[in-house]
């Protein structure tokens, strides 16, 4: 089975956000937005804000990546503004997690954890099971561009095995230097969603649709000999 794409925005030219959001919609099943605080990572980028308008230009569903020091301040104003998964860092809602997760929920939305390349899976052991989502870095947050760090395979490979034998069902998805060079040893280690920015995606071609055509071409070579 194919891998589910989510576009991350932040990597998007957003003078051209209505022909980029088309284009989207013809390989992408939802789109990734980072928003950071300039607290827990040396970044500033997207907001509930910003969703508000992605929203009234597209029907693809959104994910808010919630890289922030207070996540309990973001959850409402995400949700608001129409996300339809809202992703929390394991690093940020250790004493409230449970209590985070039910405010997602009672939103209507999806749960999701995301671990930074140095957390552990033991981290957020406590919750997963309560979770539709997990979200493996690949790369330390904050940055656009980064190399790739393969420490994130065996923790993809470890979630799945935690997910068979626990009989839970979060989606396991991928994010950070998702490109045609890793796209296969992610997919073999169980990854089931890629996060897309400027080397998958993004930076392929100035034309978006261009764009979003070479990496079909190269996500379809890069899995061409995996049995499905």
């Amino acid at each position: 089975m194919r891998p589910v794409l989510s576009a991350s925005l932040m990597c998007a030219d957003w003078l051209r956000l209505a022909p980029t959001l088309q284009a989207l919609e013809t390989v992408c099943g939802a789109l990734h937005v980072d928003i950071m605080d300039g607290h827990f990572c040396k970044s500033l980028y997207l907001s509930p804000w910003a969703m508000e308008t992605v929203r009234r230009a597209t029907k693809l569903p959104m994910e808010a990546h919630l890289m922030v020091e207070r996540p309990e301040d973001w959850v409402d104003a995400a949700a608001e503004a129409g996300a339809a998964c809202i992703l929390l860092h394991a690093e940020t809602v250790e004493r409230q997690a449970f209590r985070l997760i039910e405010r997602i929920h009672a939103h209507g939305c999806r749960a999701g954890v995301a671990l930074c390349p140095a957390t552990p899976l033991s981290a957020a052991e406590a919750y997963l099971g309560r979770l539709e989502q997990v979200t493996v870095m690949t790369v330390d947050p904050g940055f656009a561009g980064q190399p790739f760090l393969p420490e994130g395979l065996e923790k993809l490979r470890a979630l799945r095995a935690w997910r068979e034998k626990h009989g839970a069902r979060f989606l396991l998805q991928a994010d950070g230097g998702v490109n045609r060079t890793t796209y296969r040893a992610l997919f073999d280690a169980g990854a089931e969603n890629f996060v897309l920015g400027s080397g998958g995606l993004f930076g392929l071609d100035a034309d978006v649709g261009r764009a979003c055509k070479r990496m079909c071409a190269q996500l379809d070579a890069a899995l061409s000999e995996v049995e499905i």
